[in-house]
Parts: C-alpha cells; structure tokens; sequence
C-alpha cells in the first residue's frame, strides 16, 4: 500500500481550498435551482461571490437535530434533494427519525479511512455494522469495494457466529463501533476461538476511550477511528495515534463555530462542527452536526497536509450516541409519554469496562408490577439500544432541564 489513498491528501492547503470553493460554488448554485428548500434559504445569494471562509460564514446554518421536523413538513426529504425520491437507490431511516437516501455513485467516501488504517487489498473484513434501517452497513461495504478488501457482512449482534466467522474465514480487519469488537474477541477468549488473525480494526458510532484503545493494544490490533454520519459520509479520520487527531477528508469544507449560532471560532477553540458536502442528488451545505470539536492548524506528522479535527468533545446539545445509536431527548419524552404515573425521567449514558451503559431513570411512588419490563421494552423501540430501568422516588432527580446524561468520560 502507498502511504496516501490519493495524491489530493499531499497538495498544498492553498490548491485544496481553491478547489473546495470551486466545488462550493457549483454546489450553491445547483442546490439552488433543484431542491426547494435551498430555493428559498439561498434566494439572494450569489454563488459566485462565496469565494472564502469568511463569505461562508454568511450562509444559512442546516442544523441536524432541525431535520426530523423539515422532513416531516415535506416528505420524505424536506425539499433538500435535487431528485425526486423514486430517482434513488435507497432510503434509510435513521434514529431521530431522520431519512438519508443513496443514489447509483458511491457518496459515503469511506475507502480513505480504511486505507489509512491500513486494510486494503486482500484483507478480509468483518463488517459489524447493520445493512438495514440506517447505512452504515452499506457505506463500509463500499468501502472495502474502494480498497480491494473482502467483506464478511456480519452485521450487529449474533456475537458467537462473529466469532465463529473470524476463526474459520480467517478475517483480519473489524470495521463496526468501538466496543463490540471487545465483547466478540472475549467471546472467544471464554470459547477459546482462534481470534489471532484479526489485527486492524477501523471503528466509529461513538468514542474509543483511551483504555479500550490500550486494551486492543495489547492484543497486538492496531485501531483507528473516523468521524462520519450517514448523511454526510467521512468527515475525517485517524491517520496515527489520538493526540494527532483526524485528518479532514478532502471532499468536505468543515468549519467550526460556536454553538447556536454559524459564527466561526479561532483555530484551537472549541465549537460546533458543520460540514457541507458536494453530492449533487443530496447537497447538505452548513450542515450543523451538534458534535463538538476543535480545529488543528499545525501539519500533520503523518504528512497529509489536509486540516485535522481534535477529534469528538462531546455534544453541542443534549444528544448522544450510544452503541452507534443517536439517543435524543424527544425519544425520552415520547417513552414516558404514556405513562401518568411517571414523573421526571433522565436518560443517563455511562461506560463500564470499553462497554456503552444505558439506563432510564425515571420517578414513580411505587411503580407497579410489570412497569420496569414495559419501560424498557419501549427504550428499545424507541432508540434501538437495550437499557435497564431505574426507579427514583417523586422529586429526587435533578431539576436542571437534563434529559439525556452522559457521563462517559473521554480521558479516563
């Protein structure tokens, strides 16, 4: 493998700008003329005069968490598509509700990452992410397809065929969220599986701690994180270790701005990431992603001379993501909604041992038989992750606003 997956992560930062503010202007001016929503959010806005950061930061923000209620005002992709939504491959439906469609050409960008951790060409790949509801599964797939790598489409759970697969397939890459690939290799340590030949792993859908990180480590695999949603695909991705942050792929423009509003901060200060993409069929310009982060300025020692991001801070709201599972606090709401007899309920998010921990606690005077089962059956539903149910009586949590907790500590 050459060091880079293209000769674009070594040009000049000067020649990338210049050609992502090429990009841009073609960008607003074909979002403005084929999807509604842009038609009116752009109408005054002269393409031609974007020519800088500074004339970006003028343009209209798109928050995320704004999007489940634009869908829903104009079905199924709130006017921000340039096609109708018959004209694409796929539609997903990812927690929040929020819809990301696919069309023929590969948008996701994924392969970057998987080369700079190392696995292409004849590598097999255990794929832990899931192929249906959201695409993550898919946008990997196309991935390994960019890298010449093989792919076992394992999908998320059925931890003892995991295993299995890995053993006899001889699998040497994972590709799936942080700490499953944990729960899979001491799944085979207890059924004393051959797991040895698995030596790379690429990991996102939420953090990789610093002791999960040690303890794959020891285990002799070398592992790198990438930031990507489902929406916009690779926003950017470890190259070497955390403190040298993520390289920004060359296919986006990412700013960083202070939260609740589209104003850039200084380089080094910590704000809001928002990102704008360049697929013509879904255009997402000043995407505001509610994940927290900073911009590195200082060239990276891997020798890519892209803009590197600090890596994930935390949230600009109260939405987190667990098991690679956005949790909102609309979903709380909607659980405890039916239920009279509940009063405050707070969502609180821990890590125990490199594994996500989730439990709802929520404020019952002598909860009836069979409430903590049903409760937990519908945190199920809602946000697609299992938790346990933890009963506080009438006025003992906190009244501080605080529905999602997450107590998950980056640098412990």
């Amino acid at each position: 493998m050459t060091d880079f997956f293209d000769d674009r992560e070594s040009r000049p930062r000067e020649a990338r700008e210049a050609d992502l503010f090429d990009a841009l202007r073609r960008q607003l001016a074909h979002a403005a003329a084929n999807a509604p929503t842009y038609a009116r959010t752009l109408d005054g806005v002269d393409p031609a005069a974007i020519t800088d950061r500074a004339a970006l930061a003028a343009l209209p923000i798109l928050r995320k968490s704004d999007m489940p209620a634009l869908q829903e005002q104009d079905p199924p992709l709130g006017g921000l598509a340039t096609k109708e939504p018959g004209a694409f491959r796929r539609l997903y439906l990812s927690p929040g509700p929020i819809v990301e469609p696919e069309g023929d050409e590969e948008h996701w960008r994924m392969g970057r990452a998987l080369h700079a951790a190392g696995i292409g060409k004849n590598d097999r790949i255990l794929n832990a992410f899931a192929y249906h509801l959201t695409p993550a599964g898919v946008m990997f797939d196309h991935a390994a397809a960019a890298v010449g790598a093989v792919v076992f489409p394992g999908g998320v759970g059925n931890t003892e065929q995991q295993v299995t697969a890995i053993e006899r397939l001889r699998l040497t890459a994972y590709v799936g969220t942080p700490d499953f690939l944990k729960t899979i290799l001491e799944r085979g340590d207890d059924s004393g599986a051959d797991t040895a030949s698995l030596k790379m792993a690429l990991v996102s859908g939420g953090p990789l701690f610093p002791n999960l990180r040690a303890w794959y480590s020891d285990r002799g695999i070398a592992i790198r994180q990438c930031y990507a949603t489902a929406e916009l695909g690779l926003i950017a991705y470890e190259t070497a270790g955390p403190s040298d942050g993520m390289v920004i792929e060359e296919n986006v423009l990412v700013e960083i701005v202070r939260p609740g509003t589209g104003d850039p901060v200084e380089p080094g200060e910590v704000g809001e990431v928002v990102v704008t993409t360049f697929n013509p069929l879904y255009p997402l310009i000043r995407f505001a992603t509610g994940d927290m982060s900073a911009m590195m300025t200082e060239p990276s020692p891997c020798g890519r001379t892209g803009l590197r991001l600090k890596g994930w801070m935390g949230r600009a709201d109260q939405t987190t993501k667990v098991r690679g599972m956005f949790v909102h606090p609309a979903q709380v709401a909607r659980i405890v909604k039916s239920h009279g007899e509940l009063g405050r309920a707070r969502l609180v998010v821990t890590e125990e041992g490199g594994h996500d921990k989730l439990a709802l606690h929520v404020e019952c005077d002598g909860p009836p038989e069979g409430l903590a089962h049903k409760l937990a059956e519908a945190l199920r539903a809602e946000c697609r992750v299992r938790g346990e149910v933890v009963f506080a009586a009438p006025g003992s949590l906190p009244n501080d606003g605080k529905v999602v907790d997450d107590q998950r500590k980056l640098d412990s």
